[in-house]
């Protein structure tokens, strides 16, 4: 005998969102679409309920952190997972999407080696809504700019102007001599990096600094005014500004915050 194939459904007068509604319904929760993230190279999906914790993540996401089975990431937060200068910051854009509900698209998420060279990933936020339509939690990918570059093939100059602003962040970074650089003009590299980025080269230089800055102030030896001078600027009160812009507070609020943390 041959398999019994499914039956086609027949066809109804059912509004497209009912049909939509009722095929998911019938879906298994052992057959989540999030599997399909498996199956694609440095993108990982993960999903977490209105107390941050996460609820599901793809196979990529679950290996990144030493575990071999989904079920050992549930219920954990940022926190459990990553150092808190950066669970803090991943913090803050989760309760904008879950206030707004609005989503959060092309967040670049800096991490830093051993050795303060920075590396990112490219990271969207959703808003996870009930039948009611209230969020009830949030939905996301996170892809290695390296991963990203390989379906960005229009906007491969930009990775050029990364690796110079890796190299001089610290120092300055002139946007004219930016642009020079890679062969485009200011308002052409304006243009790129808010189409990929969702940011300007300005506004993305600047929040590579102050993530340097949050990593310099962690160190028990750390000063406010010699961290500003070694992040290029002019002074102590334009640190302070530009810091308390990204991350909500001073520089000298976040330094106490660690030492006491560490007494």
């Amino acid at each position: 005998m041959s398999p019994t194939r499914p039956r086609p459904e027949v066809p109804t007068t059912e509004s497209p969102a009912a049909l939509r509604e009722r095929f998911i319904r019938r879906v298994s929760a052992g057959s989540p679409f999030y599997r399909l993230f498996d199956h694609l190279p440095d993108l990982a999906f993960f999903a977490k309920d209105s107390s941050f914790r996460l609820m599901c993540a793809s196979r990529r996401f679950v290996e990144r952190f030493g575990f071999a089975e989904e079920a050992e990431i549930v219920g954990k937060t940022d926190f459990d997972l990553f150092p808190a200068r950066l669970a803090e910051n991943f913090r803050r854009d989760d309760e904008d999407v879950l206030a707004t509900g609005k989503p959060k698209l092309n967040i670049v998420e800096l991490f830093f080696t051993d050795q303060g060279i920075p590396d990112w990933f490219v990271t969207n936020k959703l808003p996870l809504v009930d039948a009611k339509g209230k969020v009830i939690g949030i939905m996301g990918t996170v892809q290695s700019f390296e991963g990203k570059k390989q379906v960005l093939q229009p906007y491969l100059q930009i990775d050029r102007a990364l690796a110079y602003i890796r190299e001089h962040f610290r120092t300055g970074v002139s946007i004219t001599e930016l642009a020079q650089i890679v062969h485009l003009s200011p308002r052409q590299l304006h243009r790129k990096f808010v189409e990929t980025f969702g940011a300007s080269p300005q506004a993305f230089i600047m929040k590579l600094r102050i993530q340097a800055a949050c990593e310099a102030l962690q160190k028990e030896t750390a000063q406010i005014t010699e961290v500003a001078h070694d992040l290029g600027f002019c002074d102590q009160s334009a640190f302070t500004h530009h810091f308390h812009r990204h991350m909500g507070m001073t520089p000298l609020k976040y330094l106490r915050q660690f030492r006491l943390r560490r007494a």
